[in-house]
């Protein structure tokens, strides 16, 4: 089985290395490499370093809709599969006539719903029991392709988007070789899908602001969704303090939203528009993320002042 392989991130990793395994690896397409760190220095993707690492051809096209080059190619491999994990990029129809069975992409939420470039984020941030991954045959749009099969996961309330990423990472492989298989034995049925219920748009450092007129659930939920980036903050005496890690708790409060009502070495409570949050890990600039009960042991912090 001839297969070409498109993704960036680490999430796509385990897969790309299961394929290399099992299949023939004919090439693989990723993002350009791009500056990182204070040094600006270009960073090679997570998928071209295993690439490399297997000395299969790498191809790192700006727009592959643009680069007939290496179109060109890709029809001269003649691919039983393109398998695409994250890759960044819509592909055309040019491109997804070329595997002789289709191209198959996993996404990692339960189609239709979350579809979009930070799924298992906002299946945490909205409070989803919920989620997995989902297999699809690719069509032009943005993750509407037929279904081929899914993997559901439970999402308890404390799980962050990145212990999330982790898991579904890891079971993400295992559902795309069993696609594989069946698809290239003819015993899959794609499933059309029905409405999209939630589009989970990229992340920015804008939606990281907590607003404390919000339920102590939404707060709780916001802040696991954006562990580990960007990472949710508020204004305490003015500085930025970010919050890892919180707990909401079985009691409500009169106090006016944002107010510190008490502190402890369990953490620090804050009034929500409804409910308590406990905060249990803190990070101020230039600092380390610490517990509550580190910082306040260098650090006081005054019961009824305000956050945010």
């Amino acid at each position: 089985m001839d297969i070409v392989f498109m993704g960036t991130p680490d999430f796509a990793v385990p897969s790309l290395k299961e394929l290399i395994e099992k299949y023939n690896v004919k090439a693989v397409f990723t993002q350009p490499d791009r500056p990182k760190g204070r040094g600006k220095k270009l960073a090679l993707s997570p998928v071209k370093e295993v690439a490399l690492e297997y000395n299969i051809e790498v191809f790192q096209p700006i727009k592959l809709r643009d680069e007939r080059d290496m179109i060109e190619a890709l029809k001269q491999m003649k691919p039983d599969f393109i398998i695409v994990v994250a890759f960044g990029q819509i592909l055309t129809k040019e491109v997804l006539d070329i595997p002789r069975y289709g191209c198959i992409n996993l996404h990692g939420s339960i189609l239709p719903m979350y579809r979009g470039a930070a799924p298992i984020n906002w299946a945490v941030i909205k409070g989803e029991k919920t989620s997995g991954n989902t297999t699809m045959l690719m069509d032009e749009g943005l993750d509407t392709g037929d279904i081929l099969l899914r993997d559901k996961v439970e999402v308890s309330k404390e799980i962050t988007a990145g212990e999330l990423y982790d898991i579904l990472k890891e079971r993400g492989t295992d559902l795309l070789m069993k696609t594989i298989d069946l698809m290239a034995k003819g015993e899959i049925t794609p499933e059309k899908q029905g409405e999209e219920t939630f589009y989970a748009k990229m992340l920015d450092k804008k939606i990281a602001i907590i607003d404390w007129k919000e339920t102590a659930d939404n707060i709780h939920n916001l802040i696991r969704g954006l562990n580990p980036w960007p990472v949710a903050y508020t204004e305490y005496k003015g500085q930025q303090m970010k919050i890892y890690e919180t707990k909401v708790l079985d009691e409500d409060s009169n106090k006016e939203s944002g107010t510190i009502i008490d502190v402890t070495k369990e953490g620090m409570k804050v009034a929500c528009k409804t409910g308590v949050l406990l905060i249990k890990k803190i990070q101020f600039p230039n600092g380390k993320p610490l517990t509550i009960e580190q910082y306040i042991n260098g650090h006081k912090v005054d019961k009824n002042d305000i956050l945010g």
